[in-house]
């Protein structure tokens, strides 16, 4: 339930704006241009002071949403019979007991959290069990472009991977591989299927649950710091995640073919290191967190649905998805620096020139992916009723680390067992780097991974367009720099096991600048993408069963062809 001052400012603010336009009557064909550069013009406008998470801003975009889905006739989905669903953002304090116990062909030794190893802040839920193969993986690295792979011919599923090397190999670029770099243990555990990751300490992006779901620093009203924030259950396990010291690798390696005072040398000079399995080597885990909550901030998710026509499969879903909020606006002022003015306080990227904007707008990220989710509520609202109900989720806080996606997996206003699929949108109205080549295109993440049915029925309906788009699958790659697959709202749905796909035009000059505005949205190709995919979601509504989950992982890519 809102509060008495946002409903008071939404009620003056978001009725002025707040002006349906008319359209054809649901479907397809009411997807239009017009109609979504009317929405973003809002939703993007500086009146929305950049819709930052807490913000009054935000507030006025929920509001504005409403507005629209009470309208179209679509149905509340969130708490109490309303639209809004309240996500509560942890600050959590840690207290471990976790050990961590190595067997080397009967030798013991068990080194304590802190002591020899370290695990993150947040380490998931309490679990203990032992695993009986341990491999060493090198670097841990797979980077085909760079003519590295240290898993080819290795599977790792359900073993422990061990690597180090905080800076990889020589011949690779660190900055441009940083998010490799600093994501092996994700990449062992989440990509390749390993029960447990162990590597070295690496700074920057990567890192275990939840490591885009906010840091620590900041204190509740009594002084208690935090050690992380969270959405995201506290009890549920996974799979651990390890940063090892000198004293814990010597002894995990004192029967090995190589000893790792010679490996840790050869990985210092960014040598070639070997790739062996550790053999007569068993590790237990044993994960023994404690958690105490010390501070609760409350903001919500947008959350709506059409019900099918299908007395039984209106019971499942086809669930559409994006961000509403962005990164809000700076509260410093400009100042000159050696004659040059500098915009303080910016909350991302300050365009040259620009430097009198202090709104971070937000009109492709995801403004884009707002108001065309907006448009497929409309379309089916207003149209023919598939067999299946439609679900639409604009989720809140996705620039603070995926909150509102996180929040809605571990605790959905639906059973996440009947939804079928998610189609998620971040980013769709304009040309990646800005290039007229790429007019026609669209960039597909995951489609294949999970599901290769969803992966076919979204190319038929993109062949049963008037026009169809180009799809381009190069950063569908598992190896792909930019680690799109786990950087926006469907990777929480991935995560439990539905099949997803990511609809994106990709990263152009002003990502996460000030001059992120509607003047330089491409409506057309807006409009086009939002019907690609609702034709694909309306295929899956009366698909007559779940597309199967057959888990054959990504096929498409920069080496997959389009």
């Amino acid at each position: 339930m809102r509060s008495a001052w946002v409903v008071a400012i939404v009620t003056l603010a978001g009725a002025a704006a707040f002006r349906p336009v008319r359209a054809a009557s649901g479907g397809l064909a009411s997807i239009t241009p017009a109609e979504l550069k009317t929405w973003l013009s809002y939703i993007a406008s500086d009146d929305l002071q950049g819709r930052a998470v807490f913000s009054t801003g935000i507030g006025l975009a929920a509001a504005y949403i409403e507005d629209h889905l009470k309208a179209a006739g679509a149905r509340p989905a969130g708490d109490h019979g309303s639209y809004l669903q309240t996500v509560r953002v942890l600050g959590v304090r840690t207290t471990s007991h976790s050990t961590v116990t190595v067997d080397v062909n009967g030798e013991t030794r068990t080194f304590e959290d802190g002591i020899g190893i370290t695990l993150p802040k947040n380490m998931g839920g309490k679990q203990r069990f032992t695993v009986s193969t341990v491999e060493f993986a090198g670097y841990g690295l797979d980077a085909p472009a760079a003519k590295h792979s240290d898993y080819a011919g290795k599977h790792v599923k359900g073993t422990a991977v061990v690597w180090l090397g905080a800076t990889g190999p020589a011949g690779l670029d660190q900055g441009e591989y940083r998010r490799a770099l600093s994501g092996r243990n994700r990449y062992a555990t989440e990509q390749l299927g390993a029960a447990a990751a162990i590597g070295v300490a690496v700074g920057g992006f990567g890192g275990g649950r939840g490591a885009r779901a906010g840091g620590a620093g900041r204190g509740d009203a009594a002084g208690a710091v935090a050690d992380f924030t969270t959405v995201q259950r506290l009890d549920a396990p996974t799979p651990p995640n390890i940063t090892a010291n000198d004293a814990f690798l010597t002894f995990l390696f004192k029967d090995a073919p190589v000893q790792y005072e010679e490996l840790k040398k050869k990985a210092a000079a960014r040598d070639a290191l070997p790739s062996f399995s550790l053999a007569g080597v068993t590790i237990t885990f044993n994960i023994d967190p404690e958690y105490q909550i010390v501070r609760t901030q409350l903001t919500h998710n947008i959350v709506a649905t059409v019900e099918g026509s299908d007395p039984r499969l209106k019971n499942s879903f086809v669930a559409f998805g994006a961000h509403y909020d962005h990164v809000g606006y700076a509260e410093g002022e400009v100042v000159e620096t050696d004659g040059n003015p500098r915009r303080t306080g910016a909350p991302g990227r300050v365009t040259a020139g620009a430097e009198q904007d202090r709104i971070w707008n937000g009109a492709d990220d995801d403004g884009s992916g707002t108001v065309a989710i907006l448009a497929l509520a409309k379309a089916f609202a207003e149209g023919s009723r598939p067999k299946r109900s439609t679900l639409f989720v604009w989720h809140v806080g996705e620039e603070r680390g995926l909150w509102g996606s996180r929040y809605f997996a571990d605790y959905p206003t639906v059973p996440m067992e009947q939804i079928v699929a998610q189609l998620n949108i971040d980013m769709i109205g304009r040309n990646r780097d800005d290039q007229e080549s790429e007019a026609n295109t669209v960039y597909l993440v995951g489609s294949d991974r999970i599901s290769s049915e969803l992966h076919a029925i979204n190319r038929a309906a993109n062949s049963a367009l008037a026009k169809p788009l180009t799809l381009d699958y190069r950063y569908n790659d598992p190896t792909d720099l930019e680690q799109l697959y786990y950087r926006s709202d469907h990777y929480s749905y991935a995560a439990k096991g539905v099949p997803i796909i990511f609809f994106t035009t990709g990263l152009h000059p002003d990502y996460h600048a000030n001059t992120d505005d509607v003047a330089k949205i491409e409506f057309e190709k807006l409009a086009r993408i939002t019907q690609l995919v609702y034709q694909t979601g309306l295929q899956l509504a009366n698909l007559d069963h779940p597309p199967a989950r057959d888990n054959l992982g990504p096929r498409t890519g920069k080496s997959g062809g389009h």
